[in-house]
């Protein structure tokens, strides 16, 4: 086979997994079922785009890859549109039913029934930059006030995305973590509602609705399928996004559902050093990734039991192959789809290629010839700045 991208090093852990139903109970299908019914319903919402790559399928020697293109979710460039939002919408519905006292339905927040009401609820979390944006947006659409909360290495052109959406954006020394823990502690000083797409104890709902509406962007793959991928290939942060895809598509396709394969930074390993210990593990962010997405080193502990019962392998991939990806991408094989994407989106793809470079990886994670692979595009250009300097071959960092 051709080498596509630089040779490097793909650690790879095969997952001890537990015994249990995490997938079916931690986000129910009538959870995902609701998100389906209000999510569809937004002004702009239509499916997005599942890509077929056959150029680069024959070039790796697999039979399909399958790239669901996140782009254009919303005009935010971002997956994350279906879950910050959607979380926030059942905030606000839950908190101007215990102030009305009254029956309050997520359409009457959709449709600005207590927008007066809405307006005197601040809504805040910390971010890399996509769940801010989708957090701003949704804030935006039903009328509440919105703080965001950014570390040192977010760029200024996310940033500026999330002020243009209306958020009070936020900006201090310390990396993702600390700037999780900071909008949690203003939060109980202030009064506001945080609204993250990670979870600790005594902190589950709003992640878990996050999850939720991720499961819409997975129904849509699904109805559009007529047999189960072999494999996906899930970039990961904290995990919610992996948890979530993972609990809908074994929803949909029980006994047949894919092998599942978590991809993370080496930078940000915090599910793979998990799966390692068996316990969940911490790490600490000693140089952050270029793809912002992932550079957490938390996991939710919501999201851990849907892994760590169906997620069969854990890998990391290093920062050296995601602009040669990102190109890769944009510039096709053959007559495949140019598809401009951001940097955490491409993890999946980066490691599937690089695992089809090391016939013992390869052999590991079950993937041959007749393998038929399915990616997530989570996001498009998010940055414009950044993606030219990656498709100039200049340091993007």
């Amino acid at each position: 086979m051709t080498r596509l991208l630089p040779p490097a090093k793909l650690d790879h852990v095969a997952a001890t997994r537990v015994s249990g139903n995490a997938a079916m109970t931690v986000i129910s299908r009538d959870d995902i079922a609701t998100a389906q019914a209000e999510i569809t319903q937004w002004e702009g919402y239509a499916p997005t785009p599942l890509l077929h790559l056959p150029s680069l399928a024959e070039a790796i020697n697999v039979a399909d890859i399958l790239y669901k293109d996140e782009s254009p979710r919303f005009g935010l460039a971002s997956f994350k549109a279906l879950g910050g939002a959607y979380a926030a919408q059942h905030l606000l519905r839950n908190e101007v039913a215990r102030i009305t006292d009254q029956d309050v339905t997520l359409t009457d927040i959709r449709k600005g029934k207590y927008a007066d009401i809405c307006a005197q609820i601040t809504l805040i979390s910390a971010t890399d930059g996509n769940h801010g944006r989708s957090l701003a947006w949704g804030c935006r659409r039903f009328g509440a006030p919105c703080k965001i909360y950014i570390h040192a290495e977010v760029s200024e052109g996310r940033a500026v995305a999330m002020r243009d959406l209306g958020a009070e954006v936020i900006r201090i020394s310390g990396d993702y973590d600390e700037s999780v823990a900071l909008a949690k502690r203003k939060a109980e000083e202030n009064n506001w509602f945080v609204v993250s797409d990670t979870s600790w104890p005594g902190y589950s709902e709003p992640p878990r609705h996050v999850m939720a509406g991720y499961g819409v962007m997975t129904d849509e793959v699904s109805d559009a399928l007529e047999q189960a991928p072999t494999h996906v290939f899930l970039q990961s942060g904290v995990g919610g996004m992996a948890a979530g895809i993972i609990a809908a598509l074994r929803q949909y396709w029980g006994d047949d559902s894919p092998r599942f394969i978590i991809v993370e930074a080496d930078r940000a390993a915090c599910l793979f050093e998990s799966a390692r210990t068996g316990i969940l593990t911490n790490v600490p962010i000693e140089q952050e990734t270029i793809m912002a997405g992932l550079s957490c080193g938390h996991p939710s502990q919501l999201a851990w039991p849907i892994l760590a019962e169906e997620a069969q392998d854990f890998v990391t991939i290093p920062d050296e192959i995601v602009a040669p990806t990102v190109r890769l991408l944009a510039r096709p094989l053959g007559n495949d789809p140019a598809i401009e994407a951001g940097e955490s989106a491409v993890a999946g793809l980066s490691a599937l290629i690089l695992a089809r470079d090391d016939a013992d990886l390869s052999q590991a994670l079950g993937l041959d010839s007749s393998s038929r692979v399915l990616l997530f595009g989570s996001e498009g250009v998010t940055d414009p700045a950044i993606f030219e300097a990656i498709m100039e071959g200049r340091d993007a960092a």
